[in-house]
């Protein structure tokens, strides 16, 4: 018996009720014995007193892809989907994530943390930056500043989700995803947002959002971009599936974003589109991220 974990209590919950839903109703056609379990502040009790040999997990955000609930599942021996508790942990905190890929000299843009309450480090590369909450996704809290007189205003929304905010330089260019599945990258897929990046509207809601998957990448530089992410995937310890996100600016030089332990599973989602450009149905996605 699997139990499908959605929903949670992070900013992404309604994102993840969806995501759970479509994966919940992928395994019911595929014949595997599962239920769904709509996780609450709550209600973690209650999932214990049902009987389950392992968990689906597709909980976006804190408390679903920080680590928390992989925990509490390793505490009880119940085996998980995806990354285990250390890299889910890491590659939930943005800036923490940065650190370790520059030690391996992938390709990142300048940044600085600004910590609530404390002084802020000079910033000493070129405006516009990018202020984002270091522990939140789907492009939560992210401000595009163009001016001094603006960084403030952006921290202070970043901060009403995390006491500490990932400011970085902001690289203008075109977004590709890389998705992960096993120890394999998909096709890439380029993103054409009508939004100035692409933000949590341009993710889930608008019908403007163009995706090109495979994307427009000549083979040298497609290879590249999937080689950076089986990189930056293996150096977090990531495993199972995942999505790699980059900028890449006007001269095709990869810039990394951030890396994502419990993507979307969404009609908008963009590992199933990866997928299915290779071939894989979103059936077809779901167990092979249940066995992996």
């Amino acid at each position: 018996m699997i139990a499908v974990l959605m929903g949670g209590y992070s900013a992404e919950r309604e994102i993840s009720l969806i995501s759970g839903k479509a994966v919940y109703d992928a395994l019911v056609r595929s014949n595997v014995d599962c239920f769904a379990f709509d996780l609450t502040r709550d209600n973690l009790d209650d999932l214990w007193d049902k009987d389950f040999d392992k968990a689906f997990i597709v909980l976006h955000g804190r408390g679903g892809e920080d680590g928390y609930i992989q925990t509490e599942l390793g505490k009880r021996n119940i085996p998980f989907t995806g990354s285990g508790v250390d890299a889910s942990s890491l590659c939930m905190d943005k800036a923490k994530t940065k650190d370790l890929c520059s030690e391996q000299d992938l390709p990142l843009s300048p940044s600085i943390v600004a910590t609530k309450g404390e002084v802020i480090d000079e910033i000493n590369f070129p405006l516009p930056w990018a202020v984002k909450p270091t522990l939140e996704g789907s492009s939560i809290g992210i401000t595009k500043v163009n001016s001094n007189e603006k960084l403030m205003g952006a921290l202070e929304l970043a901060w009403q989700y995390d006491d500490n905010a990932l400011v970085e330089q902001w690289i203008e260019g075109d977004e590709y995803t890389v998705a992960i599945l096993g120890d394999n990258a998909l096709p890439s897929i380029k993103i054409f947002s009508a939004q100035d990046f692409y933000d949590y509207d341009a993710k889930y809601l608008s019908n403007k959002t163009k995706y090109l998957c495979p994307s427009d990448l000549p083979t040298t530089q497609e290879e590249n971009i999937k080689t950076i992410a089986l990189e930056a995937f293996k150096t977090t310890g990531a495993s199972g599936w995942g999505r790699v996100d980059f900028i890449m600016d006007k001269d095709r030089n990869p810039y990394l974003l951030e890396i994502n332990t419990v993507p979307g599973m969404t009609s908008h989602s963009l590992v199933p589109m990866a997928a299915k450009a290779a071939g894989i149905s979103f059936e077809q996605l779901v167990i092979k991220i249940l066995n992996a």
